[in-house]
């Protein structure tokens, strides 16, 4: 019985040293293995007698069972020195400041395109919304842009599934369509008025929003912005055009001695038709013509398409870049950095 005890003294002794799972389960091996002491114990039963198997059986599970104790002690020991250990290296400081959270922002687009609506807010100019996705009538046919034009090549537009073969939905490659959605309702609102042969307001009207076309580069994307402007009335005239885009140009740039440039073009859409370059007078781009937008008098089968007579109103129209703008109000030199998502860039602007 003595050497019982002291096996599972021993045993005790030898699970205390161990410091890792690994080690006390070696240490185990050694008492209650397949070779172990109270293994090699229980084979020698055998060579006992009845009586003596009865008695040294008893002992024998009495000393194994206070090592099995010991043995789940000690491994709850170490269990509870790991979670210690883990809990000690997670541990939060409940006293310290908690983490900032930025503040998000606008992305710089989205600035410059709320800057052109509260400008041409200021001058009595709506502001229009459509659908991305258009039909061939709106983008093409209404715009006086004939089958044949190289717009309508599959290099330039994107097509999508639905219309007809002969009237195919597309991503609208401009923002022009909502300038003739929102002057067909303008003029379906007040056709009484005008076909008892007295006036109707003027429209006066922005498109802002996402346009599509088959291009990219540092300087152009697939999906980039564009800001179209409308005003027809009775006596509207290409000096109009001259004096609202320079106002708005000076305004958005804040600099009065931007000079403006009206450069003979051709649009299918106006006629006559102009390309806006402006130059300023001092800073990194002075002395440089840039061009900014298109232009013109809104061309008579345009009018006409609209419910209009072309006899009668008359008006102008022009097209903008935001993301052109955008580049050169900040200073940025690659159209992608928009469209890249890099946190670092856009937090230059909040």
């Amino acid at each position: 019985m003595n050497a019982l005890d002291d096996m599972v003294s021993l045993a005790r002794s030898a699970f205390e040293q161990a410091h890792t799972p690994t080690e006390l389960e070696n240490a185990k091996a050694q008492f209650l293995g397949k070779s172990g002491r109270i293994t090699e114990l229980m084979k020698g039963l055998a060579t006992l007698s009845v009586d003596e198997k009865k008695s040294q059986g008893a002992a024998i599970n009495v000393a194994k069972q206070a090592i099995e104790s010991a043995l789940q002690e000690r491994r709850a020991a170490l269990a509870e020195a790991e979670l210690q250990t883990q809990l000690k290296a997670e541990a939060l400081d409940v006293t310290l400041p908690g983490r900032e959270r930025p503040a998000g922002g606008l992305h710089p687009v989205s600035l410059t395109l709320e800057r052109i609506e509260a400008i041409f807010g200021s001058m009595g100019f709506d502001v229009a919304d459509g659908p991305e996705i258009e039909s061939d009538w709106f983008n093409f046919t209404a715009l006086n842009t004939p089958a044949d034009h190289p717009a309508r090549s599959m290099h330039d537009t994107f097509y999508v599934e639905g219309g007809s073969p002969d009237a195919p939905n597309l991503l609208r490659t401009h923002t022009s369509p909502m300038q003739i959605r929102h002057a067909v309702q303008h003029v379906k609102r007040h056709r009484a008025a005008l076909d008892a042969g007295q006036g109707m307001p003027e429209i006066r009207v922005i498109a802002p929003g996402r346009t599509y076309r088959v291009d990219s580069d540092a300087t152009h994307s697939p999906m980039f912005h564009q800001c179209e402007g409308l005003w027809i009335g009775e006596n509207v005239s290409f000096k109009d055009l001259k004096h609202v885009f320079t106002d708005f140009c000076r305004t958005f740039f804040e600099s009065d001695d931007l000079v403006l440039r009206f450069r003979p073009s051709f649009f299918p859409f106006t006629e006559p038709s102009a390309e806006i370059d402006i130059q300023f007078q001092s800073g990194p781009l002075a002395g440089r013509w840039l061009e900014v937008a298109g232009s013109g008098q809104v061309h008579p089968n345009v009018v006409r398409n609209m419910g209009l007579d072309p006899e009668r109103f008359i008006g102008f129209a022009f097209g903008m870049g935001p993301d052109r703008l955008t580049m050169l109000r900040y200073g940025v030199n690659d159209l992608r950095l928009f469209f890249d998502g890099d946190v670092r860039f856009l937090s230059q602007f909040r």
